[in-house]
This record gives structure tokens, C-alpha cells and sequence, in this order.
């Protein structure tokens, strides 16, 4: 059975495989690179990232070389900015401890910072062509479907079950090659909302197609409840500067900067409302529109009030700085939205 769908699968992706940036590649690091960026990142999105990485950080060095800052800048845009501080972190540690050169052994990739069993498995077999299967999304997908697991495969044993079916299922003599495919079959064919049953290699076998259970599986049993948040952002000039800070409390956007921000828990505020809670003088005060981004766990709901100061003191943690410059930090993606639209 095993043998069966591996041979079938290969053969397929020999057929239809994605001309992508990284296809040929079996450099550890562009690999590492690549994988880092598509974990919660779409590939047509990933691709343009992942060149203007590569191109600005051509070895692993360049990268540990930069500040964490200039590393944020070149992320922005993608979310998820721990990934960035980790991708920074990694790539001095491998300068430090590695002389530079990306570990080969398994236990030693995974012991870096930031990568997990998926991205482990993904640069042994990607570079090394080492026997381990990767479990992504789009594997736990179409390895679900066909065999009709019902194992939630956000918990231990369903992770668990899974790992051990990806295992037996991996071509060891072509483990890289397995493993593209097995990725690029979920991403083109075995897609979540809208699978292509109909050019499906698989489908007499299918057991989910066959059963009509296509859209339950994979089976998940955690139900996410994203939380709503509440920024009022104060764009205050000073003296034709605007003034800025970084986010350093352990929360979402960590060392990203933004506008001095009046949260409050269930509202935007009015621009009457705000005037109440400023401690210093203005000339004028103008509101922007309501700006929307949603993350994994969350839903930010912003208001960007534009405000000439006459008389604030700033603490200590605000920077001020020209319109000009603001184009050398990182801001979350509704802040860059905002600056898009002005």
C-alpha cells in the first residue's frame, strides 16, 4: 500500500512539479531561509521574501551580522515577527558555534533556535537527503484524506499517529523528492476548501472522497477564539517630526515600532473622547478611518488620530523622528497601512 502511493505520488510530481525559487536548491541555509518564511506565509507571498533575503543576506553570516532591526525592516510585512528574532538568533548561533557553516546532523538542526520537527526533517532531507518525512499542513491533509484518519491532528496522539503513518510512507531512497511532492501534492491538488478530486491520481482509493468526507478532514479539535483589540493611535507632531516608540513588553509585534497607543478594552475612541484623556495641548486633532488586521489569536481594530502638540513632555522611550525616516523602521502591518494611505 505504502509503496503503491509513494510510486504514484513521485510520479505525479515529476509531472506537474511547481517551477518555485528554491525548487533546485540544496543549500541548508536558503533551505532554512525558505521554510522559516512559508510557515505562516502563503508561497506567492513567501517567494518575493525569500529573493529579497537571499539578496540582501547572501550567507548565513550577513545575516548574523545585521542588527535585529534591519532584520525586522526586510520581515515586515510577513507577521508573526518571532519568527524574525528567531531567523536572527539562529544565524548567530551558527556563526558562533558552527564556524558559519549550517549543522548536518538532525538532533543539532533541531536544537536551534526557532525550528521545530517540520523544519528539522525539511533541511535533512531538503539538503542532506536524510530519511525524514515532513508533517506540514499539507501533508496532515492529504495523508488524512486518503487513508480517512479521524485523529484531531492537534493533539498528541493524532500528532503522534501521524508522525509514525509520514515515516512509513517516505520513499528513504528519494526522501527529498517524496517530500516535495507529498507538499506541493496538498498545495495543488489536495487543497483544503476546494480540492481537485476530479485530477486526483488518488481518488479511487481516496477514503475520504469515497466516504464523502472531504471537508472533515483533517479533523481538528480546537476551535480558535480570536480576541478583539482596541488601538487608538496618537500620531503626534512636534515641530514638523512625529514622534514613535518601540514595542518591548512580551506581547504581539515585540520590538516592532509603533505610535504611541491608548488601548482600551472594548472601544475605539471618538476624537471628543481622546481629548479627555490627553494630559497636554493641541492645535488640532484629526481621526482617520477604522483600519482591520486579523492575526491567529487576535482581531486589532485600529483609529490613527493625527495631532499637532504644543506643550507634551515625552517619556523617555519615545523617539522623535522625521516623516522621512519612518521608512527605516518596522511597524506592524496596520500601522503600514495607514502610512500607505496617506
Amino acid at each position: 500500500m505504502f509503496k503503491m502511493f509513494r510510486k504514484r505520488l513521485i510520479s505525479w510530481y515529476l509531472e506537474n512539479n511547481r517551477p518555485l525559487p528554491w525548487s533546485k536548491t540544496h543549500d541548508p541555509y536558503s533551505i532554512w531561509l525558505r521554510e522559516v518564511i512559508l510557515q505562516q506565509t502563503r508561497v506567492e507571498q513567501g517567494a518575493s521574501y525569500y529573493q529579497k533575503f537571499l539578496n540582501h543576506y547572501p550567507t548565513i553570516v550577513d545575516l548574523a551580522n545585521s542588527s535585529l532591526e534591519e532584520v525586522f525592516k526586510d520581515w515586515e510585512g510577513l507577521g508573526y515577527y518571532s519568527r524574525a528574532k528567531n531567523l536572527h538568533k539562529t544565524a548567530q548561533i551558527v556563526r558562533d558555534d558552527y564556524n558559519g557553516i549550517f549543522p548536518r546532523v538532525y538532533e543539532e538542526i533541531l536544537s536551534l533556535k526557532g525550528i521545530g520537527e517540520y523544519t528539522a526533517a525539511a533541511i535533512s532531507s531538503f539538503a542532506y537527503n536524510e530519511p525524514y518525512s515532513v508533517l506540514d499542513g499539507n501533508v496532515f491533509r492529504v495523508l488524512s484524506r486518503y487513508f480517512g484518519i479521524d485523529y484531531p491532528i492537534d493533539t498528541t496522539i493524532g500528532k503522534k499517529y501521524f508522525k509514525k503513518l509520514a515515516q512509513e510512507c517516505l520513499d528513504i531512497s528519494q526522501p527529498a523528492q517524496y517530500n516535495q511532492a507529498i507538499i506541493d501534492f496538498g498545495a495543488v491538488i489536495c487543497k483544503p476548501a476546494q480540492p481537485l478530486c476530479n485530477n486526483c491520481p488518488f481518488s479511487s482509493e481516496c477514503k475520504a472522497l469515497n466516504e464523502n468526507r472531504i471537508l472533515e478532514l483533517p479533523v481538528k479539535s480546537k476551535k480558535i477564539i480570536k480576541k478583539n483589540r482596541y488601538f487608538n493611535y496618537l500620531v503626534l507632531s512636534h515641530q514638523g517630526k512625529i514622534y514613535i516608540q518601540q514595542r518591548i513588553e512580551k506581547d504581539i509585534w515585540q520590538f516592532l515600532f509603533q505610535f504611541p497607543n491608548v488601548e482600551f478594552n472594548d472601544q475605539l475612541l471618538s476624537k471628543e473622547e481622546l481629548m479627555k484623556e490627553l494630559s497636554f495641548s493641541v492645535s488640532y486633532i484629526r481621526e482617520s478611518k477604522i483600519f482591520l488586521q486579523t492575526l491567529t489569536h487576535r482581531k486589532i481594530h485600529a483609529k490613527f488620530f493625527e495631532i499637532e502638540c504644543l506643550d507634551c513632555i515625552p517619556p523617555n522611550d519615545w523617539i522623535l523622528v522625521s516623516k522621512e525616516e519612518l521608512n527605516n523602521y518596522g511597524f506592524p502591518k496596520i500601522i503600514k497601512d495607514y502610512l500607505t494611505e496617506k
